[in-house]
């Protein structure tokens, strides 16, 4: 664990004063990530929240915030005991979720029933915000993988002329959400399947695809994340070239330094592509938005920010704009003395926003209605698009059309 201590602090305090009467609230934030495997979503993450906190801190007056660093590893238990620990902190007003989603399904009963705050940013497994059976804790702004897999879908069969995918996926709880999903896509020419585990390594993954390839597929729809997503990437380039098939991947690739990790083998002509929301920094205009965004990120961050540069991007964007509903939230609301009360005023606040907010991704009104099966998804299947990586690095979104 990690506390860092948020160097907007001088510039939120800036105009008060010894003398003023309006109480200072002291508050933490939780990041339940993970700063061990997946360090670049991580990271980006932070960066685009507590940059999102810089741009509005005139708005966030007599509020002082700590971020602390809780690494889980991947490992939902880890996970569950910074919650609990979350729990019992008078001072900690809510979790910040990572990029694992097996962490927030495993324990999504103890969040909802405990009354843990949590705002996710990357973790897109369907059923993370979805809870029936009481008041409703999480709220995500990022994909949702029951609508990632109709896109995905949907771009293999017309973008790839895929007749006959076959489904690569993380045997994890986020793996068989994304089964299910992709498979309703697909209608009733469902897709073969085959299931890997954490720590495939490269001569696994060449024995599983060439059983793919052998089996008649057309394409390969993966759903994994970078470290496992780098070695079937390179089994795919190492296998003979008129036998390749064409990558399309969820966006778990993109939380680690996958790119490095490939970049020869994407520069020799493999086909990958991943999804994405509709948002890059290299693709849209400089509007007031985006450069108060990067303004921002290089006064705190300094040289480690750079939009060509920055790995896991889309963890900074979401990062950025969920930091945006949370602070238009804020103002909406008078904390209490009992954290429990502060943070139910949070949430109530959440799920009723009186004023639109422009973000890097779009204009978010009322994003949290708290009705239907999407009451806490601020993003929405228009708002999800299929990708791929330039030479550079750097992400190209490909835009939807119609």
């Amino acid at each position: 664990m990690r506390a860092f201590q948020f160097l907007l602090y001088l510039f939120l305090f800036a105009h008060s004063s010894f003398n003023n009467a309006e109480q200072t609230h002291h508050f933490n934030i939780y990041h339940d990530s993970d700063y061990s495997n997946h360090f670049a979503s991580a990271n980006a993450i932070k960066m685009g929240f507590l940059s999102a906190l810089e741009s509005e801190k005139d708005k966030l007056k007599h509020l002082e915030f700590n971020f602390i660093e809780m690494d889980h590893r991947g490992n939902s238990n880890r996970s569950l005991l910074h919650m609990k620990k979350f729990l019992k902190d008078p001072e900690a007003l809510f979790v910040l979720a990572g990029l694992h989603s097996p962490p927030y399904i495993k324990n999504r009963t103890f969040i909802n029933k405990e009354g843990v705050l949590l705002l996710v940013p990357w973790a897109a497994g369907g059923p993370i915000t979805r809870y029936e059976h009481g008041t409703n804790w999480v709220f995500r702004l990022s994909v949702d993988d029951t609508k990632a897999g109709y896109r995905i879908i949907q771009f293999a069969k017309e973008k790839r002329s895929c007749e006959q995918p076959h489904l690569l996926l993380e045997k994890t709880p986020w793996g068989k959400s994304n089964e299910r999903t992709m498979q309703d896509a697909l209608g009733k020419a469902k897709a073969e399947v085959t299931w890997f585990n954490w720590n495939t390594r490269v001569k696994k993954a060449k024995l599983v695809l060439r059983g793919i390839i052998n089996s008649g597929a057309d394409c390969v729809v993966f759903v994994g994340n970078a470290i496992e997503g780098k070695y079937f990437t390179q089994a795919m380039a190492e296998i003979d070239k008129e036998l390749q098939k064409p990558i399309i991947s969820h966006w778990g690739i993109t939380g680690g330094n996958f790119f490095n990790n490939t970049k020869q083998y994407l520069s020799e002509g493999l086909e990958l592509n991943f999804i994405q929301s509709c948002f890059s920094f290299d693709d849209n205009p400089q509007t007031e938005t985006v450069k108060k965004a990067v303004k921002s990120a290089k006064k705190l961050f300094k040289s480690d920010f750079d939009t060509q540069t920055l790995q896991a991007p889309a963890g900074f964007v979401h990062g950025y704009d969920l930091g945006l509903l949370f602070v238009q939230a804020m103002t909406q609301i008078a904390p209490s003395q009992k954290i429990s009360e502060t943070r139910e005023k949070l949430r109530l606040a959440l799920e009723n926003l009186n004023l639109p907010v422009e973000g890097l991704i779009k204009t978010y009104i009322s994003p949290y209605s708290n009705k239907g099966h999407d009451a806490h998804e601020a993003l929405g299947f228009d708002d999800l698009c299929m990708a791929k990586y330039k030479n550079n690095g750097s992400i190209s979104i490909i835009k939807n059309e119609g």
